[in-house]
C-alpha cells in the first residue's frame, strides 16, 4: 500500500489532497473512503464508476460546465487506460485527459490546483 502525506498550506478556498492510501483520500483534512472527483472549489463525493476501461460520457457529464482545461484520472494502485471514446468525448469539450495511478494523480492535482489551473481529478478507489 502506497501512502502520501503532504503538508502543504492550503491557499484560501482551494481544495488540496493531503493524504492518500489505497482505500482513502484526505482532502483538506477530511477523509473520503469512496471514489470522488475533486475540483479546486468543490468535491463530487461518492463518484460512481466501473473499471477504467468502462468509463463513458455519463460518468463525467457533471463536469460540462466546470470550464476545465485538464482532467486527471487516477485509476487505483495500478495505471489502467480508459476507453479511447472517453478521450474523444472530453476532447470535444475542450478537456485534456491524463490517466495515471491514483497516487500520481493526487500529486499532479495538487501542483496544478496550486498553480491556479482549471483542473479536476477523478480519483478511483478500489479495495486492492
Amino acid at each position: 500500500m502506497e501512502n502520501m502525506k503532504l503538508h502543504l498550506q492550503t491557499p484560501d478556498g482551494i481544495l488540496l489532497i493531503n493524504g492518500y492510501e489505497s482505500g482513502s483520500i484526505s482532502v483538506n483534512g477530511k477523509r473520503h473512503e469512496q471514489s470522488l472527483i475533486i475540483l479546486p472549489q468543490r468535491i463530487i463525493e461518492n463518484w460512481s464508476h466501473g473499471e477504467p476501461s468502462e468509463l463513458c460520457a455519463e460518468h463525467f457529464s457533471n463536469l460540462r460546465e466546470a470550464g476545465l482545461e485538464i482532467l486527471l484520472l487516477g485509476t487505483g494502485v495500478k495505471h489502467r487506460f480508459p476507453s479511447p471514446r472517453l478521450m474523444v468525448y472530453l476532447a470535444g469539450m475542450g478537456i485534456g485527459l491524463e490517466s495515471m495511478d491514483t497516487l500520481a494523480a493526487c500529486r499532479t492535482y495538487n501542483i496544478l490546483a496550486g498553480e491556479g489551473r482549471k483542473v479536476a481529478a477523478a480519483l478511483m478507489l478500489f479495495r486492492e
